[in-house]
């Protein structure tokens, strides 16, 4: 199995020479299977460049997994080379929204309205299919078999872990472990600490013994506080992670759009410092950075 990083920043691009090194296009991951299929993970802006490179292979067959539909996970999409290039099929996989019942179909179409963007969907001359998941329902591509994970953001937010002749890869999208919402004192609270401690149970269950871990990491501790609630895991938090579910490599991604990549180097050196990780490897992830196992 292949990984190659497109885009680790979050939130928002963030180009110019205090990102130069790391990269400063939103989250967009290629993976390509032992037996040759192309799966996406997310269409942050990274995703533009990673098509660039597409046009030598096309026609190509791509399946690109959608963690969740905020903008810098979705904003590249339409940028997508092979959707405008007939004879190329792209299959686009997300969650389907229990509470307004839409498919992931109508979720990503609203940015394709003219409103927002100056070619219509119709126009596209790819052949370009839609599945909606739900949590737990496996999706085959080839041999790989990938599981969608329901994750903690304030929108419904898949982790997907990718199986393939032995080899394992969990990216978490946006992900900010549960935490009890109540006082000690509170007479919810032991309920719902309970609830807290089997999500995250799950979760670490989910990513249990993979080969790489991909894990959003935007926040240092210290800055955590004042950022609670807003669906992001920090530094220290994915490196738990990591130790708790078991997994041979760590790469911490997401990276604070106004972080410096010698700040970024910084943070991590005394996370990683201060917590002396037992993982095989741990690494921040960059653009261009290739793994393979």
């Amino acid at each position: 199995m292949k990984l190659r990083f497109w885009g680790v920043r979050g939130s928002i691009p963030s180009p110019g020479p205090q990102t130069v090194r790391y990269g400063g296009n939103t989250t967009c991951l290629e993976i390509r299977t032992d037996d040759g299929q192309l799966i996406i993970l997310d269409a942050g802006t990274g995703i533009f460049p990673l098509s660039q490179g597409l046009l030598a292979e096309m026609p190509v067959q791509a399946h690109i997994f959608n963690s969740h539909s905020h903008w810098d996970h979705i904003q590249g999409l339409p940028f997508f080379i092979p959707l405008f290039v007939p004879g190329n099929e792209v299959t686009i996989y997300g969650a389907h929204d229990p509470i307004t019942q839409e498919s992931i179909e109508e979720i990503l179409g609203v940015q394709l309205q003219y409103r927002f963007f100056p070619i219509r969907e119709s126009e596209l001359n790819a052949r370009i299919h839609y599945r909606s998941l739900r949590e737990g329902e496996t999706v085959d591509v080839g041999e790989a078999r990938i599981t969608p994970v329901m994750m903690n953001h304030p929108v419904i937010n898949f982790g997907y872990r990718i199986d393939c002749r032995g080899k394992s890869l969990f990216f978490t999208g946006d992900h900010e472990p549960s935490y009890n919402i109540y006082d000690a004192g509170d007479d919810e609270y032991e309920m719902f600490e309970s609830l807290v401690k089997k999500k995250n149970e799950h979760i670490i269950e989910q990513i249990r013994g993979v080969d790489v871990l991909v894990a959003d990491s935007s926040y240092t501790t210290a800055e955590y506080p004042a950022k609670k609630g807003w669906g992001h895991g920090t530094f220290d938090s994915c490196m738990a992670m990591a130790e708790q579910a078991g997994v041979r490599q760590l790469f911490l991604t997401h990276h604070e759009p106004t972080r410096s990549d010698d700040a970024l180097e910084a943070v991590f050196r005394e996370a990683k410092g201060r917590r002396r990780i037992e993982v095989d490897d741990i690494g921040l992830a960059r653009e261009g950075l290739q793994i393979e196992w």
